[in-house]
C-alpha cells in the first residue's frame, strides 16, 4: 500500500472520529434542551398588557432602538411588559454595516414575529456567497437546506422595527442621549438622559438593558472594557448594476478581503477591509488612490467598472472593526447585550444574527418571571444568559476572526500562504465541508464541536496538500509551520470565547440558575 493510500486512511480515520465525537455531543444537547425546556414554564400574555406589580410606570427600559433593541422592545411588550425605550436619534440611520442578515438570523426574526419588517424596503434574498481567489479561482457557497439571507439598507429596517414596537401600547420610545446610570444601594434603577432639548431627565425601572452597539457609553460599567481594532472597513455603493448571478453575494479573498452584496434592486454595498489602526484619509485622495491602485485590480471583472465609478462618485465612508470579548460584570439591575456586550469582525457579517439570537434568548429567561424588582435575584439568575448564548456567539465570533486572520495575513510567509490555498480549496470542496461552515457562519447550525471539527479537518486538508504525493524535507517543514500557525490562530479565539463554558457548559454554576421563586399576588396577566 503507497503512502498516498497510507495518508487518506488515518485522515478519514481522523475525521470519522470527530464525526462520532460531534453526533453523540450533539444527542447529549438536544436531551439536556429538552429537560430545560421541560423544567419551564412559560408564560407570556402576549397582547402587549401589563404583567408586572412594579409600582412604577416601567418595567424595562431599554437603552438603544437599533436592530436588537427596538426588537427586545417589541418582544418583551408582547409579553406583557412596560417597556420604555430611550434612542439617541430617532431619525433613519445611515451606516456602512448591518446590512446582510444571514439565514439563521431570518429564522430569528420569525420567531420574535418580526418577519415583516423586511418586506417594502426593497429587500434582497441572497441565496448564496461566491469565493472569488487568486488567479480567478472562484467557488459557489450556498445557505444549507435552500435557506437564505437578506440584503437591505440598514436604516430602513431598523424603522420598520421601530414603528413595529411603538405600535404596541406598553411601549414608550423616547429621543434622547443616556449619559449615566442611575445606582442605589448597589443597584441599577434607572438612567439618567439628556433630550434634544438639552433637558436632563431620569428614567426609573426594575431593569435596565443596554444595547446602543458598540460606541456605547454605558459598556464599561458593565463589562470589560477591552477593545481590539485589527482593520476597518471602507464603505462604497455601486449603483445602478446588477450582479452577474442573482440572488449571490461576494467574497473576494485576495490580497485585500472585499465583501459585495445587494441591499436594494439598483444597488450594491462594496465594503473594503483595511487592515491596521490606521487608513489613508479620505480628504485629501489619499483613500480613492488607494481604492483604485491596490483594490481595484483585485476585483472580479465583472465589478470592476461599477467599483471605479463608485470611487470616482466619492461618497467613500469607513468605520472601525471592533473585537470585544463577552466579559460582563455581573450588575443588579442592568443587563448587556447584541454589539454592546459582544463583537467580532464584521467580515462574515454575523452580528445581527447574534443580537437577534440575544434577543430571543432573553425574552424566553424574562417569560416566567412576573416581577423584576429583586434586582440581586434577577441578576444571579440572567447570568444563564451568558452560557446559553455561547453557541451562537462562538461559532459566529471564531469563525468571523479566523477567515479574516487567514485571508489578512501576508503570501510571505510560506505556511501562511498555504493555509490561505487550503482554506479557500476547502470551501470549494462542497458538500457537508462548505454546507458546514456556511451552516456555522449563518447561525444555522451554531454548534461549538462542528466548529472544531471543521477547524481540525481543514488542518489535516491543508497538511494532506502539503505531503501528497512525496513529504520533501522542506514541505515537512512547512506543513510543521502550518500546524503551529493554525494553532496559534485557533486557540488565542478559543481562550477568548471561554473553552469551559464554550465546550463544558453544564460544570459552570451559572448553567443551572433557575427562575426566582415569587409571589403571584395582584399580578396582572391580561388573561
Amino acid at each position: 500500500m503507497d503512502s498516498k493510500h497510507i495518508f487518506g486512511g488515518v485522515v478519514a480515520a481522523f475525521l470519522f472520529g470527530f464525526v462520532v465525537l460531534y453526533s453523540s455531543r450533539r444527542r447529549e444537547n438536544i436531551k439536556a434542551s429538552e429537560k430545560n425546556r421541560s423544567k419551564k414554564s412559560l408564560k407570556s400574555s402576549g397582547n402587549g398588557v401589563c404583567r408586572s406589580n412594579f409600582a412604577g410606570n416601567t418595567d424595562v427600559i431599554i437603552v438603544g432602538a437599533g436592530v436588537a433593541g427596538s426588537a427586545l422592545a417589541y418582544a418583551l411588550a408582547k409579553d406583557g411588559w412596560r417597556v420604555q425605550v430611550i434612542e439617541r436619534d430617532l431619525a433613519e440611520p445611515d451606516r456602512i454595516v448591518g446590512e446582510v442578515l444571514h439565514a439563521g438570523g431570518c429564522i430569528k426574526l420569525a420567531e420574535l414575529g418580526l418577519q415583516d419588517c423586511l418586506d417594502g424596503i426593497d429587500s434582497q434574498i441572497v441565496f448564496s456567497f461566491a469565493a472569488v481567489h487568486k488567479d480567478g479561482k472562484r467557488t459557489a457557497i450556498s445557505y444549507p437546506a435552500n435557506a437564505s439571507g437578506r440584503g437591505f439598507h440598514n436604516g430602513r429596517f431598523i424603522q420598520k422595527l421601530r414603528e413595529k414596537a411603538a405600535s404596541l401600547p406598553n411601549v414608550k420610545l423616547d429621543q434622547g442621549t443616556v449619559t449615566s446610570l442611575v445606582e442605589e444601594n448597589g443597584t441599577i434603577k434607572g438612567v439618567l438622559y439628556k433630550t434634544k432639548a438639552g433637558q436632563e431627565l431620569v428614567a426609573s425601572a426594575s431593569l435596565t438593558i443596554v444595547c446602543d452597539g458598540c460606541f456605547s457609553n454605558l459598556r464599561r460599567n458593565l463589562c470589560n472594557p477591552k477593545i481590539e481594532v485589527p482593520s476597518y472597513f471602507v464603505g462604497l455603493v455601486l449603483e445602478n448594476y446588477n450582479l452577474p448571478y442573482a440572488n449571490r453575494a461576494y467574497f473576494i479573498l485576495k490580497d485585500t478581503i472585499v465583501i459585495a452584496y445587494p441591499i436594494s434592486s439598483n444597488e450594491i454595498r462594496c465594503l473594503v477591509d483595511v487592515p491596521g489602526s490606521k487608513q489613508p484619509p479620505i480628504s485629501n485622495g489619499e483613500m480613492a488612490s488607494y481604492l483604485k491602485t491596490v483594490v481595484a485590480p483585485q476585483m472580479p471583472p465583472e465589478l470592476y467598472n461599477a467599483f471605479i465609478c463608485a470611487i470616482d462618485k466619492g461618497n467613500i465612508r469607513t468605520m472601525p472593526n471592533r473585537i470585544m470579548p463577552a466579559s460582563p460584570y455581573p450588575t443588579p439591575g442592568a443587563f448587556l447585550i447584541g454589539d454592546s456586550l459582544n463583537m467580532r469582525h464584521a467580515v462574515t457579517g454575523g452580528g445581527m444574527t447574534v443580537g437577534l439570537s440575544d434577543v430571543v434568548l432573553l425574552r424566553d429567561l424574562l417569560r416566567p418571571l412576573n416581577d423584576l424588582s429583586d434586582g440581586a435575584s434577577i441578576c444571579k439568575y440572567l447570568e444563564s444568559f451568558y452560557i446559553l448564548r455561547k453557541p451562537t456567539a462562538f461559532a459566529i465570533n471564531t469563525l468571523a476572526s479566523t477567515l479574516h486572520t487567514v485571508f489578512s495575513s501576508s503570501d510571505q510567509d510560506p505556511s501562511r500562504k498555504e493555509m490561505k490555498e487550503a482554506f479557500f480549496n476547502y470551501l470549494s470542496l462542497g458538500g457537508v465541508f462548505s454546507e458546514g461552515l456556511m451552516a456555522l457562519l449563518s447561525g444555522l447550525n451554531p454548534d461549538p464541536l462542528s466548529l472544531v471539527f471543521h477547524c481540525f479537518a481543514m488542518l489535516a486538508y491543508a497538511v494532506g496538500r502539503l505531503l501528497l504525493p512525496f513529504p520533501t524535507p522542506k514541505r515537512m517543514c512547512i506543513a510543521a509551520k502550518l500546524i503551529l500557525v493554525g494553532s496559534g490562530i485557533i486557540f488565542p479565539i478559543l481562550k477568548a470565547e471561554g473553552i469551559r463554558a464554550t465546550f463544558l457548559p453544564a460544570t459552570m454554576p451559572a448553567y443551572y440558575r433557575t427562575p426566582p421563586v415569587q409571589s403571584t399576588d395582584d399580578r396582572e396577566t391580561g388573561k
